[in-house]
């Protein structure tokens, strides 16, 4: 019989900063491992980690805690990114997901799958289209894991001050694990009551968003 899933997403706090900095560092030795150059950038880590820190005192930050209260992964939303996103892909419409990162350690679980499953909901419960996406440009093996989830490529931007750019975007509502869903809390069953105290996008649209992964 298949072992119940016991880790859960809850808002990131300013405690959780060591432990989503282990995660980045974890995730950028893991990268190099793997031939990508991305996160390789020094200067261009400390600038994600001032965002980061941003999104947790903003409440647009969240984790997901493990049965030890270990941080197993973690997921940011933020405004539309102008270098990528214009006018004409309605930006409003849209749902921006940052900053993905899953333990190593908890490979095996789904749970990169399974946060874009919550962030989905969070999207339709706010009358939104799309979740939308942007990742580095050379990252191939990243982008065939998001088009696994249903994620459409849309195009990709190469300004010449960025390194991301590879635009996709998935329909709100869509569910690639429908009957693996994260727990909200460490007590609470559902999927949907978080997104109701959690601040949306509106007001944050036109900010910078530079150097957020």
């Amino acid at each position: 019989m298949k072992s119940a899933q016991t880790e859960y997403l809850r808002p990131a706090a300013a405690d959780d900063v060591p432990a989503l900095l282990a995660l980045r560092a974890e995730a950028e030795a893991w990268l190099r491992s793997k031939g990508t150059d991305q996160w390789s950038d020094p200067e261009t880590g400390e600038r994600a980690i001032t965002k980061w820190r941003a999104s947790i005192d903003e409440g647009r930050a969240w984790v997901v805690v493990g049965e030890q209260g270990d941080v197993l992964a973690t997921v940011s939303r933020g405004p539309v990114d102008r270098d990528f996103w214009t006018d004409t892909d309605c930006p409003e419409t849209a749902l921006y997901l940052y900053k993905l990162i899953v333990s190593r350690g908890a490979s095996g679980r789904q749970l990169g799958g399974r946060i874009v499953d919550w962030m989905s909901r969070l999207a339709a419960m706010e009358g939104r289209t799309w979740v939308r996406i942007d990742t580095w440009r050379t990252n191939s093996g990243l982008h065939s894991f998001y088009e696994r989830l249903g994620f459409e490529h849309l195009r990709t931007e190469e300004p010449s001050h960025r390194r991301s750019g590879w635009l996709a975007q998935r329909s709100a509502g869509v569910l690639a694990f429908p009957n693996n869903p994260l727990r909200v809390g460490p007590d609470e069953g559902t999927v949907a009551n978080i997104g109701l105290q959690l601040p949306s996008q509106q007001g944050h649209l036109d900010e910078d968003a530079e150097s957020r992964r």
